[in-house]
């Protein structure tokens, strides 16, 4: 196996360093990513709908959602959930040289308001907790909670849990 950076960025960055368990150990309970904005735009969702299959009228069909309650089309529940990886790359966890890291799944996930094109989103994320699972295997939970820029309600919060071998 070869080392690999949670998120997935490549290149070298002056900030990157190799953290032990102990270290991330440290950030427990602490958010630890405010990632950049991302402006949802109605090709985002029309991709998504493309790529699965869900075509539901209040996702493309922006005519005939501009007649209903929320006056536009909004963003698949499982689309803000895919841009978690995006946003969780912008993260100091990002830089963290380890063997191998992927999803592990989703524990509690709340959509709470509908994301619309022109919206602005951005992530913000919590180590919550941190379980050894073998030698140099661990299982992170990372709260995160999805911000609309100018609406006080998040579009969702998601318990992401994440494999990490060192």
């Amino acid at each position: 196996m070869s080392d690999e950076k949670i998120g997935g960025s490549g290149g070298s960055e002056p900030e990157e360093r190799t953290m032990k368990p102990r270290h991330l150990k440290k950030l427990l309970g602490q958010e630890f990513c405010l990632s950049d904005w991302l402006t949802m735009t109605q090709d985002r969702i029309n991709a998504f709908a493309d790529c699965t299959e869900d075509h539901q009228w209040i996702h493309v069909d922006a005519e005939r959602a501009a007649r209903s309650p929320l006056r536009s089309t909004i963003a698949h529940g499982f689309l803000l959930l895919s841009l978690l990886p995006h946003f969780l790359s912008q993260s100091p966890l990002a830089r963290i040289k380890v063997r191998m890291v992927f999803n592990y799944g989703l524990d509690r996930i709340r959509f709470i308001q509908p994301v619309k094109p022109g919206d602005r989103i951005r992530n913000r994320a919590v180590l919550k907790e941190i379980r050894r699972k073998g030698f140099r295997r661990w299982l992170v939970k990372i709260e995160n909670t999805l911000e609309i820029d100018g609406n006080p309600k998040p579009a969702l919060i998601a318990e992401l849990l994440v494999f990490v071998i060192f």
